[in-house]
């Protein structure tokens, strides 16, 4: 894939390429592909990835992506309110909302605390989280992140920071493996993990 015909044609691969999980060839069977469709088509394709990067929000409520200033689960008033789910990403509110058994809301983190990435705290969203518990709006979090180091060093700091609020906290049961994503968990494990959760402070000897 050294030679290509066009630097335009290279660009747009190189472009292609810098995606996650696409490789060099790949990136150019797909830049092939768009070069055979119409131009309405194509024009159609870019247009709507220049719209997702300029127009797209993030819920005021709890930081999921969204069309509008409140997201659809957070102006549901048939969900339980004063459950919340914390979750690293929005793909997380994907995985578990595809499970079917969860009806409270969520609050997406953005990250994990990852100090070899240089991510603390305070990079964190959770300002919105910490006003409903101040407000006295939540009485139960559930803590769901990746069973990885960076996912129990965030949910062991989000547990001092509202241990002493009336909050029960508790964590999704070990039904995902070690170092899994929940976007990558099956809905049947996913769902029985939520369901069956524990309280956090049974998970570890303080």
């Amino acid at each position: 894939m050294s030679h290509f015909p066009s630097k335009l044609l290279e660009e747009a691969v190189e472009a292609f390429a810098g995606l996650p999980g696409i490789g060099k060839k790949t990136a150019f069977r797909l830049v092939m592909f768009l070069l055979r469709q119409d131009q309405d088509v194509v024009e159609h394709f870019g247009q709507t990835i220049i719209r997702l990067k300029k127009e797209i929000r993030y819920c005021r409520s709890c930081n999921n992506i969204s069309d509008k200033e409140i997201c659809d689960i957070c102006a549901n008033k048939h969900r339980n309110h004063s459950l919340v789910c914390v979750v690293e990403s929005p793909q997380d509110v994907m995985a578990i909302e595809n499970t079917g058994q969860y009806h409270g809301i969520y609050h997406v983190l953005g990250g994990l605390i990852s100090p070899v990435d240089g991510i603390g705290p305070n990079d964190l969203v959770t300002a919105p989280l910490e006003e409903k518990i101040n407000k006295g709006e939540v009485k139960e979090i559930i803590l769901a992140l990746s069973t990885t180091m960076e996912g129990d060093t965030t949910n062991f700091y989000l547990f001092r920071k509202f241990k002493d609020t009336p909050v029960k906290i508790t964590t999704l049961a070990r039904g995902v493996s070690v170092g899994g994503e929940l976007e990558y968990a099956d809905e049947v494990t996913l769902g029985r993990s939520i369901a069956n959760r524990t309280l956090f402070e049974d998970t570890f000897t303080l």
